[in-house]
């Protein structure tokens, strides 16, 4: 790769590394925070909100945000501008679905799961739109863009913290409403920042229009989600919620590895769909790295924590929770690098438009995470479950790279190979859908 191109990629990996990090202190502060006030039992419960809302997180990504990456990164402006429009305003529908959706759980439910619920069910919309304006600048290259959204978001969410502890607001609907009031302040932002306001009435149409992808991406996003939240809900059944407060608390430990796995989430497919326009051969050097880099860095973090922990850092950061969650440290590491094992294998799927692969893939490793996951709770308990989840992950990365194989084969490498478009197939795959006719 040519040195000029390599820096310019090293730029853009960067802004997604540094708005992944505002994006992810974020929500570390209000999880570490959460855990240091309200202890385990409310932890627990902020804990279920927050899984929902990564698959509702999911489900938008699948059917607004994925497909304008896949087929508009580093389009010309107008042409984003138009797909932006109907992008954004899907995932607002989206949120607003959704979010009824779960204030009508709310209904079903009670205690401090309830407050939870109904907070997060009010904010939904919010959360959802402004991370669709994340996508849609890094779709453009503008990354530095979607860091000053985060920027604004983590400003609007430090002085709604002081008021509630300075009002004696200590509860878990107040922390998650304030997250996601924060969260919509921020999506209010993104149209004088794009100077585009989301097409509500465009969403119909983009779905329409991207029915080749959108309902893949939906099914795989939330089959993700899905699993990791039927995990939780079963380990908080198993293991009662005290137990489920410290392997949310050892996940929380994860944090900087998550900002690298999140951050390069957000420029790897953008970046992978142009080096696949433009240097095809380039494409297992760029997805081989981008897993072996994050498995690399998975080990090193967890080493780091196993040292750290002990000497102070533990008591600084979960006063009464860390010495239940060091043994869990370890096996926690294992089933995060299983998980960035797949990042590359995913991201090389995504950009050939492989969609029917990349779901099929993702099922599996969902249903393996889960099965395995369950079955290690029953069996030894909290760090049987972590085991299992383990387990799952790294088969799962391994079958992900399984499906590379044979999307290579059946796509081509590309446009410079043989002048198909990434996302038409030689022989199986799915129909192209241009990238004017995904305007609207």
């Amino acid at each position: 790769m040519p040195w000029h191109l390599a820096r310019q990629v090293g730029r853009r990996l960067g802004w997604g590394v540094a708005d992944q990090a505002v994006s992810s202190i974020t929500n570390f502060a209000v999880n570490i925070y959460i855990a240091r006030e309200l202890g385990a039992v409310q932890y627990g419960a902020f804990g279920l909100a927050y899984v929902t809302y990564g698959f509702a997180l999911n489900a938008s990504r699948g059917l607004a945000t994925d497909p304008l990456l896949v087929r508009f990164s580093g389009t010309n402006l107008p042409v984003w501008r138009r797909a932006v429009r109907s992008c954004t305003g899907t995932a607002a529908i989206v949120g607003l679905a959704l979010g009824a959706c779960v204030l009508g759980a709310a209904a079903l439910l009670g205690g401090t799961t309830r407050l939870a619920f109904i907070a997060l069910g009010l904010t939904l919309p919010g959360l959802l739109l402004q991370d669709s304006w994340r996508f849609a600048f890094f779709a453009l290259g503008r990354g530095s863009q979607a860091f000053l959204n985060d920027v604004f978001w983590a400003v609007a969410m430090v002085p709604a913290l002081v008021f509630l502890r300075l009002t004696g607001h200590a509860n878990v609907f107040w922390f998650v409403f304030a997250w996601g009031a924060a969260a919509t302040a921020a999506a209010a932002i993104g149209p004088l920042q794009a100077r585009v306001v989301p097409g509500l009435s465009r969403a119909a149409g983009w779905m329409w229009r991207q029915r080749d992808l959108g309902p893949r991406y939906l099914a795989e996003g939330t089959s993700n989600s899905g699993a990791v939240q039927l995990r939780t809900y079963g380990l908080g059944i198993i293991l009662g919620l005290g137990a489920l407060g410290y392997l949310l608390a050892a996940n929380t430990l994860m944090g900087p590895l998550q900002i690298l796995i999140y951050g390069m989430g957000l420029v790897a497919l953008p970046e992978a769909a142009r080096i696949l326009r433009r240097s095809p051969r380039h494409m297992p050097l760029f997805c081989g790295l981008l897993s072996a880099g994050l498995v690399l860095l998975g080990f090193v973090w967890g080493a780091a924590l196993l040292v750290a922990l002990p000497r102070g850092l533990g008591a600084w950061l979960l006063p009464s929770l860390w010495r239940p969650t060091y043994p869990l440290v370890w096996p926690t590491t294992l089933y995060f690098t299983g998980w960035c094992a797949s990042v590359g294998a995913g991201t090389w799927l995504h950009a050939l438009a492989a969609a029917r692969r990349s779901l099929r893939a993702a099922v599996i490793n969902s249903a393996a995470l889960l099965m395995f996951s369950l079955a290690g709770a029953a069996v030894a308990g909290t760090r049987g479950s972590i085991y299992g989840a383990a387990v799952g992950t790294w088969l799962g990365a391994m079958y992900c790279w399984w499906q590379v194989r044979g999307a290579v084969r059946e796509y081509g490498h590309g446009p410079a190979d043989d002048g198909i478009q990434p996302g038409k197939r030689r022989r199986g795959a799915e129909p192209e859908v241009s990238a004017q006719a995904g305007t609207s």
